[in-house]
């Protein structure tokens, strides 16, 4: 390193690039700690030097903590998630013919929403460049389902994905090193110092990454719940309105709508599983629920596009389960194949009849988890046709005897340490349940 890039890794103290700039990390670290905000010279130094390698982990991972605890206020957070940005490239979907929108999810049990709300709205004309990610701990990844679809891939070159977005409108994929890699870098971070639950922190880890791919307009689904990231309602709500924030800051036209995920959506959790559902959907039928909410994001990404179309016609004519099929052979994969079979499967009978009063989505995503359509480290494989299915929704009635769940996966010996999972996250009562709306809250 020469001595423009050089830093004093007992202090962090750093010049970037010869451009004259230089803080004492440990200054930056009490300075927060003590409840005062960063200037914006600070911030940008700050992500800039970690990027670099030039500010070390335990530095940043002292002052996230206190940012869990003293929090960023909005000049803080806007100057962090542009910094963020700047550490990388910025996607360009100009030269597209079709209106460009895009849809976020913090994730749930469940929520396959991506796979067919992708390839509506891509079918009533907008161009959809969903890149996703993969799943850790109880909520699944949408990449780690479509690759159960053989030959599908995740990875695709820059001109490819333009080619695809202008000629299907629709592309589910990773998104590349270059897009906000600071974030790559913080997240790992936080990820094993127990600094995930800060809202600045989320809120600059998703929307710098979004704002980065150069969508104009983006719809965010915030989940609440136990199965939700944010358990909490009023958490999720703050959660949504900053975001919210950040994206009308820069530019971006964004909605954000909270969601119920204290129970899970439709009737599966896994990874083929969900494909599998994702295509019932798209062929006119599938989880009341799933239509719901999917039909719900596909009218509020059309009208930010500016577009007028019936996403429900969408369903109804075809069209949709058309383009879904073009995008899935647009990435290599056989939409006509047949998806992996969980080699071994073991059924919950109701032990009564009566009224499912409780299925908590908490309890069925660490069961599809334990049985191996999870992973605990971001290293780990996931199995294919794992996961949990569930045959009567929260409020239905049930017979004695009748299946409950379905259990799948390659290794029979996770059958045990999954149904501890299951354990208490299900009962079955005599009174009716009180309806929970899908869609609790749009912000704007």
């Amino acid at each position: 390193m020469d001595a423009a890039g050089a830093c004093t890794r007992g202090r962090g103290v750093a010049i970037l690039g010869g451009m004259g700039s230089s803080f004492d990390m440990v200054d930056l670290i009490r300075a927060k700690r003590d409840g005062r905000r960063l200037g914006d010279a600070q911030i940008d130094w700050l992500i800039r030097a970690y990027t670099a390698g030039e500010v070390g982990d335990e530095q940043m991972a002292a002052l996230a903590m206190a940012i869990v605890f003293r929090g960023l206020d909005g000049v803080e957070l806007s100057t962090w998630t542009e910094a963020m940005i700047a550490t990388g490239e910025r996607m360009d979907f100009a030269a597209l013919r079709r209106p460009v929108v895009d849809k976020h999810s913090t994730g749930g049990v469940g929520d396959m929403i991506t796979l067919p709300l992708a390839p509506i709205v891509a079918a009533c004309g907008a161009a959809v460049p969903q890149l996703s990610g993969r799943g850790l701990g109880h909520t699944g990844g949408t990449l780690d389902k479509l690759e159960a679809i053989p030959g599908w891939r995740a990875d695709l070159a820059p001109a490819d994905l333009l080619r695809l977005l202008d000629e299907v409108g629709a592309v589910i994929c990773s998104p590349g090193p270059g897009l906000a890699p600071a974030d790559k870098k913080l997240y790992a971070l936080r990820d094993v110092t127990g600094t995930v639950e800060s809202i600045p922190l989320i809120a600059s880890s998703i929307m710098s990454k979004k704002i980065a791919e150069g969508t104009p307009a983006l719809v965010l689904d915030v989940k609440t719940g136990s199965g939700a990231f944010m358990r909490e309602r009023g958490q999720s709500v703050e959660l949504a309105r900053t975001m919210v924030g950040l994206g009308r800051a820069a530019g971006v036209a964004t909605v954000a709508y909270v969601t119920w995920m204290g129970s899970p959506l439709g009737r599966a959790a896994g990874n083929a599983v969900e494909v599998e559902q994702a295509v019932e959907v798209l062929s006119g039928r599938g989880p009341a629920d799933v239509v719901e909410l999917t039909l719900t994001l596909a009218r509020e990404m059309l009208a930010l596009a500016g577009i007028g179309a019936d996403p429900a016609e969408a369903l109804r004519s075809g069209r949709a389960l058309e383009t879904w099929r073009a995008m899935i052979r647009g990435q290599g994969g056989d939409p006509d194949a047949p998806l992996p079979q969980a080699r071994h499967r073991r059924v919950i009978e109701a032990p009564r009849s009566g009224v499912l009063t409780r299925l908590d989505a908490l309890a069925i995503g660490m069961t599809a988890w334990r049985l191996g359509a999870g992973r605990a480290r971001k290293e780990d494989p996931v199995q294919a046709a794992a996961g949990v299915r569930w045959h009567a929704g929260l409020g239905e009635e049930v017979a004695a005897g009748q299946p409950l769940f379905t259990l799948l996966t390659d290794t029979p010996e996770r059958f045990g340490h999954a149904e501890e999972a299951l354990t208490g996250g299900w009962e079955i009562g005599d009174d009716p349940v009180p309806d929970v709306p899908l869609v609790l809250e749009r912000i704007d």
